[in-house]
């Protein structure tokens, strides 16, 4: 651990170990998985646990029982320090031989659905802000914790707390009200400056019926589908060639192939769902004009198909410079906390922090604990304590640094 001052020292031995894993637990018990939503029961033991706490607590309805929660932790009239969280969790699935609600500790990992994504992550902030808080800490703007629904799926926790920040600003004449988002997403402790965004592509492949024993009477919509997902594969193939140095190329993946009513009758529809990772920066509707592109080049109208293409989610990615004081600062937090020492690098995943970066204009970084990549969406989810007290740790000296 590198060097930190007295003050920041009294803040840290506010941060244990005891508290911050109470907190993921209880978040870790509570549902919440989405599809098909239903964050409430999270967010109702989040208010709780800020409320505890001496947080000031906001709670907004973005749809039925997917609520929208905001803790404060008052400061100066200046910007903010954001702290972004999403209380939403994947669907459980099969292959667990832990309960997936129970937040069980054992050998150094809290274990359960939502322990790295990212309900670990929302307990390290609320501790770090208790920290702050509990030490009388004076900062020049507050610090807040933003923990929004539907970060899994199509955004409309974001995309709400982005139009109602917008509007605040506008009312308040303010040149916006945060200097930083520290997005809270499990990155192994590795301070992140470059994510990719996302975008789902629905394609729909309409055919004509027939029955099987006369297939030429019919338009065959499965074979259509099956020319556009050759096509997909192609184009994600030559994208290998346009990499960002940081979090790689952008990709395409089919995941979603429905059609047909049954084998004796010729498929008249043919339902593909695409998910197309984004470069920093790259348009999602860009992307959508050029799929429309490729399918027409296709030919499919000739052989007596038709295809509707339409998006139905997209997230943007981001970047921050390298030399921008919000990441400079947040890494020397990072590694006084006791971090790994990592470099800075990219995030092959998406995240909400795009549309504080793009919207907002707010210079961002993700930095978590638990791995996107070895735990997340995986049965018998796990996050190492100790990972959990060096993120509170560092979100906690992020702010004192930013912000004193």
């Amino acid at each position: 651990m590198t060097a930190v001052s007295d003050a920041e020292r009294r803040v840290l031995d506010r941060i244990g170990e005891s508290e911050v894993v109470e907190v993921a637990q209880r978040l870790v018990r509570a549902p919440g998985q989405n599809p098909p939503g239903g964050e409430a029961a999270t967010a109702a033991v989040l208010e709780q646990v800020c409320r505890e706490r001496g947080l000031a607590v906001e709670v907004v309805d973005v749809a039925p029982e997917r609520p929208n929660l905001r803790a404060v932790l008052a400061g100066g009239d200046g910007p903010g320090l954001l702290l972004l969280g999403h209380t939403d969790v994947v669907p459980v699935g099969d292959g667990w031989t832990v309960d997936p609600f129970g937040g069980q500790v054992r050998d150094g990992r809290l274990h359960g659905r939502g322990s790295t994504d990212m309900k670990g992550g929302i307990a390290a902030c609320v501790v770090a802000m208790t920290g702050l808080r509990r030490e009388g800490v004076v900062l020049s703007g507050p610090v807040e914790l933003a923990a929004l629904v539907d970060e899994e799926e199509h955004g409309l926790g974001i995309r709400r707390f982005v139009a109602d920040r917008e509007i605040a600003d506008r009312e308040n004449g303010s040149g916006g009200a945060y200097a930083a988002c520290v997005v809270a997403e499990p990155t192994d402790l590795q301070t992140i400056i470059a994510a990719r965004g996302d975008a789902y592509l629905d394609i729909v492949v309409h055919g004509s019926a027939a029955h099987s024993g006369r297939p030429d009477d019919g338009r065959n919509a499965i074979y259509g589908g099956a020319a556009v997902i050759a096509s997909l594969q192609r184009w994600h193939e030559e994208l290998t060639h346009a990499a960002h140095p940081l979090v790689g190329p952008p990709t395409w993946s089919v995941g979603l192939v429905a059609g047909g009513q049954g084998v004796s009758t010729v498929p008249a529809v043919c339902r593909i769902g695409a998910d197309r990772r984004l470069l920093p920066g790259e348009s999602a509707a860009q992307v959508l004009a050029e799929l429309r592109d490729r399918v027409a080049e296709l030919g499919l109208e000739r052989q007596g198909l038709r295809v509707e293409v339409a998006m139905s989610m997209d997230m943007p990615g981001f970047e921050t410079p390298s030399d921008h004081p919000v990441v400079v600062g947040t890494d020397a937090a990072l590694r006084a906390a006791g971090g790994p020492g990592l470099p800075l690098g990219g995030w092959t995943a998406a995240c909400d922090g795009g549309f504080v970066a793009r919207d907002l204009g707010v210079p961002t970084v993700v930095l978590g604990p638990g791995s996107v990549n070895d735990q997340a969406h995986r049965s018998d989810e796990s996050v190492g304590v100790a990972e959990l007290v060096v993120a509170a740790r560092a979100y906690a000296l992020t702010a004192l640094r930013l912000l004193g």
